[in-house]
């Protein structure tokens, strides 16, 4: 058994716990939330060994390294820790419905990195040979992990909130009765940025510690660092917002879901489209 066949299953699993929560949805049956739950838990098993895999397999032709290195390692382990948070969600709540929303993430991580991205491990640019490489791609990719929850969670809000409204002049019943009271979303929402932000602020300052350990500087205004900061304060607004301005509702969802378009700009566009120190990163 290799990594590379157990990330392919991985995908497999995610696209069938996606599918059957969408049956859920639309099906209103129970089990179909429970299948596609367990299904989610299968492929998180999955990836979990197959990481361990992928980095056993580094030792094994002598590079030896995490395997959170280059951009494909990276977009795997994104999707794992979004699995990882979901699955944490529904062990507390069981609100089962929210995999339609989030499973989808995970899964276009997935499939982009098996059939668009270089699948091959390759020895650590010496920027990358660090202790610090561990400590600060966790947090970070924790934090992105539950921005991507908050996403979900926002867009079903807005929908719910939009049906409720409309529901109140027409009366009429429809599949949105699955979904979680709209008050409900909105906390979930705040309590899954109010576990994301310290962990993007920790990875932030675990990065900052890296960079003067490679570079001789904590700081240089990289435009890695400059939208990491852009991150850090549109969350830091939200957090502002509601607690000291009351911020609920509409406005909270659109500027989580802002916030996560901003997440995944500070990781994918910035590498991709910018050049700078964490160019490195991009192509691989």
């Amino acid at each position: 058994m290799t990594s590379s066949l157990l990330f392919n299953i991985t995908t497999f699993a995610y696209l069938a716990s996606m599918l059957l929560f969408f049956v859920f949805l639309a099906a209103r049956t129970k089990a179909f939330g429970t299948a596609g739950m367990l299904t989610a838990y299968f492929g998180l098993l999955a990836q979990t060994v197959a990481i361990g895999l992928r980095w056993k397999e580094s030792y094994d032709i002598g590079v030896g390294h995490a395997p959170l290195s280059n951009l494909y390692e990276s977009v795997v382990f994104f999707a794992w820790t979004i699995v990882l948070i979901y699955a944490l969600l529904d062990i507390k709540y069981k609100y089962r419905v929210i995999g339609a929303f989030v499973m989808p993430f995970a899964l276009l991580g997935m499939a982009w990195a098996q059939l668009g991205l270089n699948t091959g491990i390759e020895p650590l640019v010496p920027a990358l040979q660090s202790n610090w490489l561990l400590y600060h791609v966790i947090t970070c990719f924790l934090g992105y992990a539950a921005f991507a929850v908050a996403c979900g969670i926002s867009i079903m809000y807005l929908i719910k909130a939009n049906h409720d409204a409309n529901d109140q002049k027409t009366g009429e019943a429809s599949v949105m009765s699955m979904f979680p009271p709209a008050r409900v979303l909105d906390d979930l929402n705040y309590q899954a940025i109010m576990i994301g932000f310290p962990l993007l602020t920790l990875g932030i300052i675990t990065g900052a510690a890296w960079a003067n350990y490679a570079w001789g500087t904590y700081w240089s205004w990289d435009p890695k660092e400059t939208w990491s900061l852009i991150v850090w304060f549109v969350y830091a607004a939200f957090l502002h917002a509601r607690i000291t301005k009351g911020w609920v509702g509409k406005r909270a969802a659109w500027l989580s879901i802002i916030g996560f378009a901003a997440t995944i700009f500070c990781y994918l566009g910035v590498n991709l489209f910018l050049s700078g120190l964490h160019s490195y990163g991009g192509g691989k």
